[in-house]
């Protein structure tokens, strides 16, 4: 599974069918003398299920049977950190490895691995065409934001959205709202000189965290208290703008009082087994409303769940991302999923957005994955992004931005004659139609992370052997010189091309 939050719901289910001696458990939140255990399980045989996050795909498994990959379109399965391995790729390579099948699963499938399905026939396709349970489809309502501002409603909730959870409260049904930001406002500024509360250590704003008093940064943890002046003019006038999981939780507070409320976002499921107790409350003490990030909307179960609201779906189709697309749509789909799953209560879906006339949300309105896929497709076709070319992202971080120039300029230059040498190979040219663009090295787009400066070439063309060894013919040249505090990373199809 793609997280752990997932973990409890999926062995439950396993445990019910196979009984507790025959299942082993892995993932990040064990302590070493529990991985150890589940380790030692799985080595002598006794456990013949394994269920885990990303890493649980090392496990020391004989005699493989079959390997699932369940929500399989999911980021998480790549690792952000070094070794930067895709749970996906090395289940492929095991599988082939032990003769045994693959099966990937998802209501919403990764693009590519969509495309080798269809178009190129190297995966066999499966099609579930029913709910489970017999339930049916839940229905999505779009609403305009811009028209709700312009009527004076100024709430979070639209008039829609507050009507639907205070019938859902009368009726003693369930509610799960959906905000991908956590936190209480995205980022504070000074509404006289323009000035922003920005991280000392990366160039990126701080995020207002209200039931601590505290400016946030989300990439380093560094940490600050609250600015009431401003230090740039002096000026009183600091305000907050956007918003974040905890002040939608205050504003719900404030509107049903009545109503019991459960917040999950990183800020939540710190501790150890937090994931399985949030979940676990909402379910079994009926908890009203439960609010949260990412972690709510990916394949939870909650029979009693009737009505979700996303209370802005703009945030991941403004990112700077050929996959923006892919992911709201895969998101505002999944999050829907988790509404009526049961026959006899059926479900309602409020997506809240400021342009209700988007293709991608107009197809997460129909909950309609084939006529995203097709128009999605086409433009990726066109614009030559995977799965029609590899993009490789060489990533460069270091104290002083100088010396990170230059190598970053230096490493262009070599691997733009290299490249050059394999396109004139007739033969991988044919393969590639001459397609292996190299783009000069320019900042990350997040430009400064814990006090080391980002930058970043990229290169564009399918991924062979050739390009492979000269990418690994330079790292072992760069290895092998002093490079002092310089970092380099090279990333092939990044999740996150920040």
């Amino acid at each position: 599974m793609p997280e752990i939050s997932l973990t409890p719901q999926m062995l439950d289910r396993f445990i019910s069918r196979f009984g507790k001696e025959k299942i082993a458990v892995l993932h990040s939140k064990l302590s070493i003398g529990e991985k150890y255990d589940e380790w030692d399980k799985i080595k002598t045989k006794k456990a013949k299920i394994v269920i885990g996050a990303r890493s649980a795909i090392f496990a020391p498994v004989e005699d493989l049977g079959i390997i699932i990959i369940d929500e399989e379109h999911d980021s998480s399965y790549k690792s952000e950190s070094n070794p930067k391995y895709d749970a996906k790729q090395v289940a492929k390579y095991i599988a082939k490895q032990n003769k045994c099948p693959l099966l990937l699963g998802s209501a919403t499938p990764d693009l590519k691995e969509y495309y080798k399905a269809k178009e190129l026939g190297q995966i066999e396709l499966l099609e579930l065409t029913k709910r489970a349970n017999e339930a049916s489809l839940p229905k999505v309502t779009i609403i305009d934001l811009k028209e709700e501002l312009a009527s004076g409603n100024k709430s979070m909730l639209s008039r829609e959205l507050y009507k639907s959870i205070e019938e859902n409260l009368k009726n003693k049904k369930q509610t799960i709202l959906f905000l991908n930001r956590r936190g209480y406002s995205t980022f504070v500024m000074c509404r006289n000189c323009g000035y922003v509360a920005k991280c000392k250590n990366c160039n990126i704003s701080l995020t207002y965290h209200s039931y601590e008093k505290k400016l946030k940064c989300h990439y380093c943890g560094y940490e600050e208290n609250l600015v009431n002046i401003c230090p740039e003019c002096g000026s009183d006038k600091i305000r907050y703008f956007g918003t974040g999981t905890q002040k939608l939780e205050q504003e719900i507070q404030k509107e049903f009082p009545n109503a019991s409320t459960i917040r999950m976002d990183v800020d939540t499921v710190s501790k150890k087994n937090s994931h399985e107790e949030i979940l676990n409350k909402f379910k079994e003490d009926n908890i009203d409303i439960l609010i949260g990030t990412q972690m709510v909307v990916k394949g939870h179960h909650f029979p009693n769940v009737t009505l979700v609201g996303v209370i802005t779906a703009d945030s991941s189709l403004n990112i700077d991302d050929y996959r923006a697309n892919e992911r709201t749509f895969d998101i505002l789909t999944q999050v829907a999923g988790r509404a009526g799953r049961e026959k006899d209560k059926p479900g309602k879906v409020i997506i809240q957005t400021y342009n209700p006339d988007n293709f991608t949300i107009e197809c997460s309105r129909e909950q309609n994955y084939k006529k995203f896929y097709e128009t999605e497709i086409l433009i990726r076709k066109q614009l030559k992004y995977p799965p029609f070319c590899d993009i490789i992202v060489i990533g460069f971080s270091g104290l002083k931005e100088e010396k990170l120039i230059d190598i970053s300029k230096k490493t262009y230059n070599y691997l733009k004659q290299k490249l050059e040498i394999i396109e004139k190979d007739e033969e991988i040219k044919q393969e590639q139609e001459g397609t292996i663009k190299i783009f000069k090295p320019m900042p990350a787009p997040i430009d400064k992370i814990q006090n080391r400066y980002r930058y970043r070439i990229i290169i564009k063309g399918k991924i062979n052997e050739k390009i492979n060894d000269v990418l690994n013919e330079y790292l072992q040249k760069v290895y092998q010189k002093d490079l002092k505090d310089i970092r380099i990373s090279i990333d092939v199809n990044p999740n996150n091309m920040a």
